[in-house]
């Protein structure tokens, strides 16, 4: 049996978009979960959109979700060069042999003139097809700065798509599509077949836009004598109204822009992976391992998935807290680094780890820690109207607030021991002394000391800000009710 290849072949024309990495997801599965290989080619041919450093970012963004490629830019390999801008001998040599069978023709026509033909059909409403206009006295012969054209033989095609099912479609869409353009350039259409062919890639997996194409690859792998590979259409990611494909007008940013703002190489992975495949049980949190043992091609979805970030947030908290109850805080802080507040850089390590040891669960985002921790680092600013205004203490005059604050003081003062335990005690015996709710003494002492919108357990945030610095603030602002 052959060994099972598979191939992500993304054009450096800028940001990697999710929808991209998705397509590099799946062939990197099949390629595991079947001891095969994946190839990493780069699509460069089409020098007017070519941005420069997308290739480094396509590489960086592959190694941050750790899919790995066996061939290609970097590791190398016996199939190279893996750059289609180093292979245009290849694509001559083999468009040279169309030629030679009279199955391809240099096509001089004027882009003008072919822009008539497309009117002349607009106005007929009628498709455009060039083999109904191309030149009667065909030029077969290999010239440079002439775009080369396939000698179409139109019929009806009949397929399997992996995951669409049995295809077929008629002549009419099938026509003489360029194959080599007047920069000497390879046309998509044609150079992944060849490139195809030689890498010896088994699955072919694209998005499903490239369904209406395949009867004219159908005929160039017939032309060519080739035998099909596997071909697999993965659906759209859809835009979150779900009724267009995703775009950047939809707010989908970058894979680095997400990765910027703190969300996890495995949770990314994982959502990504989800996006248009189930594996027909309820679970949602998946290993790479995980999603290597049970992916299929036909747990495939054949509909659009609908991107929603909001899934992707509580995808990443699952992440974040997993990672600490099952590696430890050491594990989750190393991936910290760069997301706090410039004012921890203050604090020692030690400090910083006990303030991610009581906030990590409520995380949905590495770059939340900055907004959520900087009460930590630094006394914040007295806002007495958010004490005023809160819910719970609304209805309590500002004499009220200030005894109560008072009491709370002294009886915290008294703790010799400042441990959560001792503390969680101490405020207990606070609510019977006075006779408060819990929302009502927790949430004034609360904002007293952090004047944020919310914090983890009183008790642990005491803690961790030390007794002083607890009593320095709950005195603050009791001077300044």
């Amino acid at each position: 049996m052959k060994t099972i290849t598979t191939r992500f072949a993304p054009s450096p024309t800028g940001y990697i978009h999710i929808g991209n990495v998705r397509s590099a997801i799946y062939p990197y599965l099949l390629a595991r979960q079947n001891n095969g290989r994946m190839i990493l080619r780069i699509e460069d041919t089409d020098r007017e959109r070519y941005v420069e450093g997308a290739t480094e970012l396509i590489e960086d963004t592959l190694k941050w979700l750790g899919l790995d490629w066996d061939e290609g830019p970097i590791v190398g390999g016996k199939n190279g060069p893996y750059f289609q801008s180093e292979r245009l001998d290849i694509y001559h040599t083999w468009v040279k042999k169309l030629i030679k069978e009279g199955r391809a023709y240099a096509d001089s026509t004027p882009p003008d003139k072919i822009d008539e033909y497309r009117q002349q059909c607009n106005k007929q409403k009628v498709p455009f097809l060039y083999r109904n206009f191309r030149p009667k006295n065909l030029d077969f012969e290999f010239k440079e700065g002439v775009p080369i054209r396939f000698l179409s033989n139109p019929k009806e095609r009949k397929w399997t798509d992996a995951v669409m099912g049995e295809m077929t479609a008629g002549p009419e869409v099938q026509d003489d599509i360029i194959l080599i353009k007047k920069d000497g350039y390879p046309t998509y259409n044609f150079a992944h077949i060849v490139d195809d062919a030689l890498m010896g890639v088994t699955h072919v997996m694209r998005g499903v836009e490239y369904l209406s194409s395949t009867p004219n690859y159908l005929a160039l792998y017939e032309a060519f004598g080739l035998e099909v590979p596997v071909l697999v259409s993965l659906p759209h990611i859809l835009a979150p109204t779900g009724n267009k494909k995703l775009g950047k007008r939809d707010g989908a940013k970058s894979v680095t822009e997400y990765r910027d703002d703190g969300i996890l190489a495995e949770a990314m992975l994982n959502y990504l992976a989800c996006l248009g495949w189930n594996d027909g049980t309820e679970q949602e949190i998946y290993t790479k391992t995980e999603l290597i043992e049970r992916f299929s091609l036909d747990k495939i979805q054949t509909s659009g998935a609908r991107y929603d970030e909001t899934k992707l947030l509580w995808m990443n908290g699952q992440w974040i807290r997993r990672i600490f109850d099952k590696d430890g805080a050491r594990a989750l802080y190393d991936r910290t680094i760069g997301f706090w507040p410039e004012v921890a850089e203050k604090q020692t390590e030690e400090y910083r780890l006990k303030v991610l040891s009581i906030i990590y669960d409520r995380l949905k985002t590495l770059g939340d820690l900055r907004g959520m921790t900087e009460y930590f680092f630094k006394d914040p600013e007295i806002d007495l109207e958010m004490l005023k205004n809160n819910k719970f203490l609304k209805k309590m005059s500002e004499a009220e607030l200030e005894d109560l604050l008072k009491t709370a003081i002294r009886t915290l003062d008294d703790i010799k021991d400042w441990n959560p335990d001792n503390l969680q005690e101490v405020l207990n015996q606070l609510l019977t002394e006075t006779n408060k709710k819990p929302a009502e003494l927790f949430s004034l002492i609360r904002i007293a000391i952090s004047f944020a919108p919310f914090s983890p357990a009183l008790n642990l945030t005491l803690d961790v800000l030390g007794k002083d610095t607890s009593l320095a603030r709950l005195n603050a602002v009791a001077r300044s009710i």
